[in-house]
């Protein structure tokens, strides 16, 4: 037997969606290598059915000798590269292929079970892997339409399918072949995006709370360098007023004393922030905010109009600082920016239950052709870096789809709720709207000023 390489693949033809272990391939067989001896065994002994009864026991001893072979030359933990895991699947393809031309061919009704090693190579392996599985189950099921041994059946008694019925078999087996392996791959890939798009979602929130948590690093370094700046600046009076000095040595000396005054004013400042960190800055009210996110954008061309508006007089919304709300609010904004010819206007409403912020563009709205999967990982209209690979040349702005579902995700995580939409004809613009219940975000909420949040993490 030639020797399969489990840890090089020699011949690579693509990377796994999920690589699989070598003990799920070896589990997988013995569970067919069981149901398939308890098939043999109950047709001729409980049934009493003719089959040749030797032949069928050794094509399932072999599958067993081959579990057991691998099982001892290879670590049961062992990642299958694509070729071995290819290779191992198309040698069920063959015994099951096997095993039903000695038992009737297509006319057995297990005959279906061709479609598990091309269902397991669409979730895990590569596209040209599960056409190629595919590709012989579909051609040995063909062969087996025709050539086969009769199917297992009473002494003295034979059964003949008509032809029409045994096509129909075929057909089954071929579409569900087909439709298992695409319905299985297309699973597969987007539970591999989602998982793709929440670690780099992570990863963005990770960097957003680091920044944010600067300001505490400055305050504890005020606190730390306040006992030596105190140091500094009393030896430097004592030699000023101790020290017969002339020329320029006074000079440094009052210059020495001013910039260290300076310094311990601006320590003074930040030991000031972090006392009131959970008053004023920990809390923003809802204009501050916006433009705070709208201020680093209005270099552009576009015109950005920010528009407050309260129901009733009710007080304004006042937001916890959430590192969270800040990345996402900016990375819409910012999309928006980019497709607008002119203007982005951003509306900000509320009333005693509920606030919402929509954020409209003049530009030529969200393309109907992906509009059902907007906020779903990887789905953008922006030119892709495999376009860009592939041609050869950079270009300006590119994207990977990651930005809305980011932002849609944290905005979500924070109790918001984001809807996307088109202006009505003959307007043009793409609208993204915000809407939350005013208690989950409003710090002067009765609810809020008991429960005090921290800022929406992901988890």
């Amino acid at each position: 037997m030639s020797q399969i390489n489990l840890e090089t693949d020699p011949f690579p033809l693509g990377q796994a969606n999920n690589p699989i272990r070598l003990r799920t391939l070896v589990r997988l067989r013995w569970l067919a290598v069981i149901g398939q001896t308890a098939a043999v065994l109950a047709v001729s002994l409980v049934f009493g059915y003719s089959l040749p009864f030797s032949a069928c026991l050794g094509v399932i001893a072999l599958s067993a000798w081959l579990n057991i072979f691998i099982s001892l030359r290879w670590r049961s933990s062992q990642i299958l590269s694509s070729r071995a895991a290819g290779l191992l699947l198309a040698y069920d393809v063959v015994q099951l292929a096997a095993l039903l031309f000695l038992t009737g061919g297509l006319e057995n009704p297990f005959s279906f079970l061709f479609l598990v090693p091309v269902t397991v190579s669409a979730t895990s392996l590569t596209v040209r892997w599960t056409l190629a599985l595919g590709g012989m189950a579909i051609a040995f099921a063909s062969l087996l339409a025709i050539y086969h041994f009769p199917l297992p059946w009473k002494e003295g008694e034979a059964i003949s399918l008509p032809a029409t019925y045994v096509a129909g078999l075929w057909v089954a087996v071929l579409s569900g072949t087909a439709f298992s392996a695409i319905y299985a791959r297309r699973l597969a890939e987007e539970a591999r995006q989602m998982s793709a798009a929440l670690n780099a979602t992570e990863m963005v929130l990770a960097r957003e709370q680091r920044l944010s948590a600067l300001d505490g690093l400055a305050a504890a370094a005020a606190h730390e360098l306040g006992t030596p700046l105190s140091t500094i600046t009393v030896v430097a009076k004592e030699l000023k007023r101790e020290a017969v000095l002339k020329g320029h040595h006074a000079d440094d000396l009052d210059l020495l004393i001013s910039q260290a005054a300076r310094c311990r004013e601006i320590l003074s400042r930040l030991s000031d922030r972090e006392q009131a960190a959970d008053v004023i800055f920990g809390q923003v009210k809802l204009s501050a905010m916006l433009e705070d996110q709208v201020a680093p954008l209005r270099g552009s061309d576009v015109a950005v109009t920010i528009i407050c508006k309260s129901e009733k007089n009710e007080p304004e919304p006042v937001f916890r600082r959430n590192p969270a709300i800040s990345y996402a609010l900016s990375n819409i904004l910012e999309n928006a920016i980019d497709f607008a010819k002119s203007n982005v206007t951003v509306d900000a409403r509320w009333n005693a239950s509920q606030l919402s912020v929509t954020i409209k563009d003049d530009g030529p709205g969200f393309d109907q052709l992906i509009f059902d999967r907007l906020g779903d990982p990887f789905v953008t209209t922006r030119p892709g870096y495999d376009d860009a690979a592939e041609a050869g040349e950079a270009r300006g702005h590119e994207g990977m789809g990651l930005g809305l579902f980011i932002a849609k995700t944290l905005l979500e995580r924070s109790g918001a709720q984001v809807g996307l939409s088109n202006l009505s004809a003959p307007a043009q613009g793409a609208v993204v709207s915000i809407r939350w219940p005013r208690a989950a975000v409003d710090m002067g909420s009765a609810s809020n000023k008991a429960l005090d949040p921290q800022p929406a993490t992901l988890h």
